[in-house]
């Protein structure tokens, strides 16, 4: 699988480690024990369009936000990942 860095152009996914869900960015706040207990411990696995958190670990060390179709793996949307 190619993945086309945001500022280093395409690159081999074996470059990469994937870490999850992107969504895991938006941590609860640890007050609430409900919605912390589901970040921790539930996890969807989703069919088609999903975001994820890639690391580029063999590369510039960058946070990338990968939109990507589990059923294909296509790749329709690389962003850094920042804080926004």
């Amino acid at each position: 699988m190619i993945i086309n860095h945001p500022l280093l152009g395409p690159r081999d996914a074996s470059e990469f480690t994937y870490l999850g869900d992107a969504s895991l960015l938006m941590r609860p706040n640890s007050d609430d024990i409900d919605a912390y207990h589901d970040y921790i411990h539930l996890r969807d696995n989703p069919d088609g369009l999903h975001r994820e958190l890639w690391f580029h670990e063999q590369g510039d060390r960058s946070w990338l936000v990968i939109t990507r179709n589990t059923a294909t793996h296509e790749i329709t949307k690389v962003e850094l990942a920042r804080k926004t």
